[in-house]
């Protein structure tokens, strides 16, 4: 009976809502495309997107800091895509209040035309493709698309993050230092470089693409995506997402302690175009390692396969 009673329901549910909203949303995509930017518009064309393209690829920009940006829409996409089964069943209902956000949304776009800011275009652009669905079909489908809309926040080059750049490399440099101190490499700092006169002596300049702004922001957004799909519960999700900025910050500390400790015992230039180059994808592999484990002890997972193991 119940499982009639399911089918009734979809049968009783248009089937063309979702094609509608749908609709919808690739007209909002045209609109944004074709009329969203205002800056620079040689450069960039009236597309928003274009300009955010730009701005990924663009490594005099952004150093490549938002390369990531490619995958983001696709975890989005699978995001839906897991919750299918979830958004057939959810009952659909006008809510009004989803007016008042599209509205919103809308001033947000208004306004950053107007002072030519695309960023706050693209939030509002964001923000749009949520309140859509929720107007035309309700909260039980809204909610479930809460993710997979604000995943998009990451797509949008926040290049006001790079002034954290200069803070994350003096603690990098800093506790790389007394790190090395402590392993009797005698080495001293001055700004966010490393001098050392130990083992024939070097020096390590922690510049900008060193930061570690690039793999804090490509580590985050992987951990986001990884603590929806892996935890059940909202807590946990928010744990494993929050525990991957301090993960991220260590991480970039290792990779120039190991750079320093290899500069000592190997000579600088092995240390400098050897190691530099790779150590960085060394370092995130480790850091994601540390973060399935994190989210595997979250979900208890370990804690079920070793009861399953016993029996």
């Amino acid at each position: 009976m119940i499982q009639d009673d399911k089918k009734d329901a979809l049968e009783r549910r248009k089937p063309s809502s979702g094609f509608f909203v749908l609709l919808i949303l690739g007209l909002v995509v045209l609109i944004f495309h074709f009329q969203g930017n205002t800056t620079d518009v040689r450069l960039f064309s009236k597309s928003l997107f274009k300009w955010m393209i730009i701005r990924w690829s663009d490594a005099t920009i952004s150093l490549g800091t938002y390369s990531h940006g490619w995958l983001i829409p696709i975890v989005s996409v699978v995001a839906i895509w897991f919750r299918r089964k979830e958004l057939l069943v959810a009952e659909e209902k006008v809510c009004w209040r989803g007016l008042w956000v599209i509205v919103f949304a809308l001033v947000l776009h208004l306004l950053g035309a107007r002072a030519q800011q695309p960023r706050i275009s693209l939030v509002g652009f964001v923000i749009l493709i949520w309140a859509i669905p929720l107007f035309l079909q309700g909260w039980q489908v809204a909610r479930l698309l809460i993710f997979p809309c604000a995943y998009l926040i990451f797509c949008i080059p926040l290049n006001f993050l790079d002034e954290l750049s200069f803070y994350l490399r003096v603690i990098v440099t800093k506790t790389s230092v007394i790190l090395l101190n402590g392993l009797g490499i005698a080495t001293e700092n001055v700004g966010t470089a490393i001098f050392s006169s130990a083992g024939g002596g070097f020096s390590l300049d922690v510049a900008d693409p060193c930061s570690g702004i690039r793999s804090l922001l490509a580590i985050t957004a992987l951990a986001a995506a990884y603590a929806y799909f892996s935890q059940s519960i909202l807590w946990k999700k928010w744990i494993l997402f929050l525990l991957s900025i301090p993960l991220a910050v260590i991480g970039n500390i290792v990779r120039v302690l190991t750079i320093g400790v290899l500069a000592y015992f190997c000579g600088q230039k092995t240390a400098v175009n050897f190691y530099h180059d790779f150590s960085g994808y060394l370092v995130m592999i480790v850091v994601i390692l540390l973060l399935m484990w994190l989210g595997d002890m979250l979900e208890g997972k370990s804690k079920k396969r070793k009861a399953s193991g016993k029996e």
